[in-house]
């Protein structure tokens, strides 16, 4: 059974996409810690993502460092941290959270509420800035 993140990926479910190619795709969490927490994802489904094959797993930093420097230029912050962990979607994901403090990218910390409206004027932003 696919993942929502293969759901997502295949457009049978809403996101606030940031950007995709071939084999990648970053979209924002609906749960961010911070503003513009950001999912990248290989298209290819594992569970784990040690599991990933290698030129899959080689080939997402980059992808991923891409993004960051989008978030970078759209959202204020000190830094954009990434973070591996998630095991309640079996689909390996790495998190990219812009933060000015370390305490925002603390995942024991409540997820922060932002409107629809909010969710579509970032991605939108990090969206132009990745260049997409």
């Amino acid at each position: 059974m696919a993942s929502i993140f293969s759901k997502i990926i295949a457009g049978d479910i809403p996101c606030f996409k940031i950007a995709e190619s071939d084999h990648y795709f970053a979209f924002l969490d609906i749960r961010p810690l911070a503003k513009g927490h950001t999912l990248v994802v290989p298209k290819k489904e594992v569970d784990d993502l040690f599991d990933v094959d290698d030129e899959t797993l080689a080939g997402m930093l980059p992808f991923a460092k891409k993004v960051a420097h989008a978030l970078k230029k759209s959202i204020v912050c000190k830094r954009v941290g990434m973070m591996v962990i998630g095991t309640e979607v079996p689909h390996a994901h790495l998190h990219l959270i812009p933060f000015q403090t370390e305490a925002q990218i603390s995942v024991t910390r409540p997820p922060i509420s932002l409107t629809k409206t909010e969710m579509e004027a970032i991605a939108k932003k990090v969206s132009k800035a990745f260049g997409n």
